[in-house]
């Protein structure tokens, strides 16, 4: 598995007749999680346009399995009004190594700890408008330990097996992307023996 890659900004391939080029930003709003701010950027045709941006310091999320279950925790979500199903995840903190965050979010959520914990994959979650990356570990050597939420963190613990996550996002139980991602590496772990 690779590493964390430090230039998610590199294109593949490059092509510069779609570059735009940033003119100035003017900072909306400053958060305890995300900032806004809207870019004029210069288009390829030489016209100007705003882009509006969040900025999200990144995040790590982990596929972790225990005894060939996926662990999982569900908890409210204020944007959706509801509960959600959702691998273990976090943002990361100023300077953070990805897979320490990982492996913090991993004992803090659920409890478990893993000493093998692999990079899957590195992903922008909206880059039409947001920043965020989010650095999908996976481990399936994931052992009980014990839980240390953040004071203002209420979640219920669950292990799944993959029949029970497709249903789950079948009913729309499990409804965001880097868990439904992780569903399918899991998926296709189980068809070929290898993390991809």
């Amino acid at each position: 598995m690779k590493e964390p890659n430090a230039d998610m900004k590199k294109q593949w391939p490059a092509n510069p007749a779609l570059d735009e080029t940033f003119v100035s930003t003017q900072p909306i709003f400053s958060g305890k999680i995300i900032t806004l701010q809207v870019d004029t950027v210069t288009l390829p045709d030489g016209e100007t346009a705003t882009r509006e941006v969040v900025k999200h310091p990144g995040a790590v999320a982990v596929l972790a399995l225990n005894r060939g279950k996926l662990l999982v925790v569900e908890q409210y979500r204020q944007p959706m009004g509801r509960t959600e199903v959702e691998i273990p995840a976090g943002k990361l903190d100023p300077g953070e190594d990805p897979k320490d965050a990982a492996a913090r979010e991993l004992r803090e959520e659920t409890g478990f700890h893993s000493g093998d914990l692999a990079l899957l994959k590195s992903f922008y979650t909206s880059p039409g408008f947001a920043d965020e990356v989010i650095h999908l570990y996976v481990t399936d050597n994931a052992e009980a330990g014990e839980m240390a939420l953040d004071e203002d963190e209420f979640l219920e613990v669950s292990e799944l097996t993959l029949e029970e996550a497709y249903q789950y996002i079948a009913d729309g139980r499990i409804a965001d992307a880097k868990t439904m991602m992780a569903v399918y590496a899991w998926h296709l772990y189980t068809l070929t023996g290898q993390w991809h």
